[in-house]
């Protein structure tokens, strides 16, 4: 049985497919001009000799070459840049999860003033980057910091890439850039996970407790098995969030001593040697890396919830 027409003669499916395409048409339009146009127009400069003084002569028809990508991948630097990205990213995205952990489990119950601490527990998250960076700067200052007034020694945390550590050599100014994202970035996990853990049942953790299960067992196995579907969909979204990471790493270092990440190397090309080409073809590598690593991920998350 059809649904009756209407005055238009259409269907009220029609005419329901019709309102909802009318609906989502601002959205859509929005999508294709701020996300589709420049990703077609990156992708066509990347395959393109192009510098900012012939840009205008760059067209949908000019001469495509593979020129870009190979002289990015051949650059002295960028693998390197490649793996202190993976570094950066990996250290990162688990100490900001595991910290955002341990704040939402220390303030999950009640207690007085617990409202005050949750919210000032945001503010690392909600302060610009643009301030937090230089309180970083004159924290870690070698000449005026009021960290290196309790060490002994003075140290350069963001200008020193190694230093020496328990006798092992380490990188220092990577090492102080991960703590700024983890710092930075915990009160994001904070509340996924504290959400989720105020919408677990309490009877869970009550039957625990008269069954003689210590604090620690309590949590591996009641309560951790209850957040890994948070845990993993921030484990994507904070790796994706910091993989692409340009500003606290510039700003806090500049991408030097040892801290430079694919991102900045993108904008060095960009405005340091203005060959728009080679930061779009090292840009569009930078987007493939993450892709592979994003459906490994999946497939992997996918299969471990397909065999539940």
């Amino acid at each position: 049985m059809t649904a009756p027409a209407g005055p238009s003669g259409r269907t009220l499916r029609e005419r329901e497919a019709r309102a909802g395409l009318f609906l989502m048409s601002p959205t859509l339009v929005i999508t294709l001009v701020v996300v589709v146009v420049p990703l077609l127009w990156a992708v066509m400069l990347a395959f393109q000799n192009v510098r900012l003084i012939n840009i205008r002569r760059v067209g949908l028809f000019g001469r495509y070459t593979l020129e870009n990508f190979a002289y990015v991948l051949a650059e002295p630097g960028f693998w390197s840049a490649l793996a202190n990205t993976l570094v950066y990213t990996v250290a990162g995205t688990v100490l900001s999860i595991g910290v955002g952990l341990a704040a939402a489990l220390a303030l999950r119950g009640a207690f007085p003033g617990r409202t005050l601490v949750r919210a000032s527990i945001l503010i690392p998250y909600v302060a610009p980057v643009v301030a937090v960076a230089f309180l970083w700067q004159v924290m870690l200052s070698p000449q005026y910091g009021i960290v290196n007034t309790w060490l002994g020694e003075p140290i350069a945390f963001l200008s020193q890439a190694e230093g020496a550590f328990l006798g092992v050599r380490v990188p220092v100014a990577l090492l102080t850039v991960i703590a700024f994202e983890a710092w930075r970035y915990f009160p994001f996990a904070f509340l996924f996970i504290l959400a989720r853990l105020q919408a677990l049942p309490p009877e869970l953790d009550e039957a625990a407790v008269v069954d003689g299960a210590t604090p620690t067992q309590r949590f591996r196995h009641v309560t951790l098995p209850q957040l890994w579907r948070v845990i993993a969909l921030l484990s994507v979204l904070r790796f994706v969030f910091t993989f692409t990471k340009f500003d606290d790493v510039y700003l806090l270092t500049g991408g030097g001593a040892g801290t430079e990440v694919v991102a900045v190397r993108v904008y060095d090309f960009l405005t340091a040697r203005d060959d728009l080409g080679a930061s779009a073809a090292q840009a569009i590598v930078m987007a493939a890396v993450l892709v592979v690593f994003l459906v490994v991920y999946l497939r992997s998350f996918g299969g471990a919830e397909a065999r539940r």
